[in-house]
Parts: C-alpha cells; structure tokens; sequence
C-alpha cells in the first residue's frame, strides 16, 4: 500500500477529538456497513431475553422441583447467553479502533523507511 492511500484511509477514517470516546464507537458500531452485525446481536439478544423471561415466569408457576429446577438452568443459560453477546458487540466494537491504529502504525513505518531510505541516498 502506497503511503498516500494510507493517510488518505487514515484521514476519512479518523477524527481525533472523537476517537476514542464512548459514543463515538457506539455511533460507529450503528453504522450502515456494521448492520448485519447489529441485526444479528438485536435478534439473538432478544430472543434469549424472550426465553430468560418466560423460563423465569414459568419458574414461579411450576409446582415441583424438578420443573423448578429445569426453568431456572434455561433462566441461567439465556442469560449467560445475553451476556456473551454483550462482550461480542463490545468486541466488535474495539476491532474498528484495532483496525485505525494498524492504519496509523503502517504509515509511520513507511515514514520510517522513507526516512531511513534517503539516508542511504546521501551516504
């Protein structure tokens, strides 16, 4: 990759007064190019708060124990569930920024070199 197309990457994908903060990467996980992610982690997170929800209702209907006890391991297991989409998104979401500091890291090499580059020139 040419050191021009990098900057040029780096300058439409980076804004540094709101890089790193809360929204911003919320805003960029929302974005169009991220919507079947989102759609995906919508859906499941749902579905699994749907299925946590009627386990916990149907815990306190059942009369026996062995009911009780089956209602509450699918309570616990939408929710852990829940959870681990949570920490997918969030995963997600940190990728974006991984992704922007390979960028900057790729064009500083390739100053480096260039700097490195004319030295050799001169001797």
């Amino acid at each position: 990759m040419k050191d021009e197309q990098v900057r040029r990457m780096i300058e439409d994908t980076c804004d540094d007064s709101r890089e790193d903060t809360i929204w911003s990467m919320v805003s960029e996980f929302y974005s169009r190019k991220m919507l079947s992610i989102v759609i995906l982690v919508w859906v499941w997170g749902i579905a699994f708060l749907a299925g946590a929800v009627f386990s916990g209702v149907r815990f306190f209907r059942a009369d026996e124990i062995r009911c009780q006890i089956m209602y509450a391991a699918i309570f616990i297991s939408c929710i852990q569930f829940v959870a681990t989409l949570k920490v997918f998104a969030w995963q997600i979401i940190h990728r974006n920024s991984i992704k922007r500091e390979i960028k900057r890291l790729e064009l500083r090499i390739a100053e480096l070199a260039g700097a490195i580059g004319e030295g050799y020139k001169r001797d």
